[in-house]
């Protein structure tokens, strides 16, 4: 049974953490219900509580975004529970062991970027577009620094995010004239538990949090993307470190 009311839904993909679960609270906050989908069940279900504490709606719903089965049952949830979508944030991501040789980068970690990065990008875009189409809302795309600049540490990252760039000014290009908003967000490094299943030191090690864009800040842009009203769109933000430029 559909539990549709006046309040606007929102799905956030790779939620149970980090700048995913960032956005849920985000958007929570300003007024949205939030289906929060990632292959991760027991972080999952904290990042939905949290949503829940800010009084809005949420639905956890475990989901590997690179399975197009997953992906279909995900939007079928969506339609059962809520009766619409109003606006979407693809953000699951992956990455690769940091500065292996890419003869010696194994075929496994490759096909993993491709098929959350890439594919599930893909699939989940494919699978929320008419629901898109007739709230005419908003669909966000979290890129990176590194699909502006290249990167030699992890490359298969970086053109990944390379891809995403280009597929989500194209399909602005389809989508625009429908009413739906696509906009690209670049943040450079954030200190989140990114690449802890990967390398020795995850973001949150590696990287001081004095120094980089909190989870918080990239949520607040994403938010920004999804509220500008029609018929302007943020098609593309660039939100990095205010010293990024001096590494060149």
């Amino acid at each position: 049974m559909s539990e549709s009311d006046e309040r606007p839904v929102a799905l956030v993909t790779g939620a149970s953490r980090g700048i995913g679960a960032a956005t849920a609270n985000q958007l929570a906050e300003t007024g949205y219900d939030v289906v929060l989908a990632a292959r991760e069940s027991p972080a999952l279900a904290t990042a939905a509580e949290q949503v829940r504490a800010r009084g809005a709606r949420a639905v956890a719903v475990p989901t590997d975004v690179g399975e197009p089965a997953a992906i279909e049952a995900l939007v079928g949830t969506i339609d059962e529970r809520f009766g619409r979508l109003d606006a979407v944030i693809v953000n699951a991501g992956t990455g690769e062991p940091r500065d292996v040789p890419l003869e010696k980068l194994a075929l496994e970690d490759y096909r993993q970027v491709v098929h959350t990065n890439v594919d599930g990008a893909f699939l989940t875009t494919r699978a929320v577009l008419p629901a898109l189409r007739a709230a005419e809302g908003a669909l966000v795309y979290v890129g990176s620094y590194m699909a502006v600049y290249p990167n030699t540490s992890t490359p298969v990252y970086a053109a990944s995010k390379w891809w995403l760039r280009g597929f989500a000014h194209s399909v602005a290009g389809r989508v625009g004239p429908d009413g739906v908003t696509v906009s690209l967000i670049n943040p450079s490094g954030v200190p989140t538990n990114f690449g802890a299943d990967l390398r020795e030191q995850a973001n949150d090690e590696r990287l001081d949090a004095a120094e980089e864009l909190s989870a918080d800040q990239v949520a607040e842009s994403i938010g920004f993307a999804v509220e500008t009203a029609a018929p302007g769109a943020v098609a593309e933000l660039n939100l990095f470190r205010q010293d990024i430029f001096e590494r060149f």
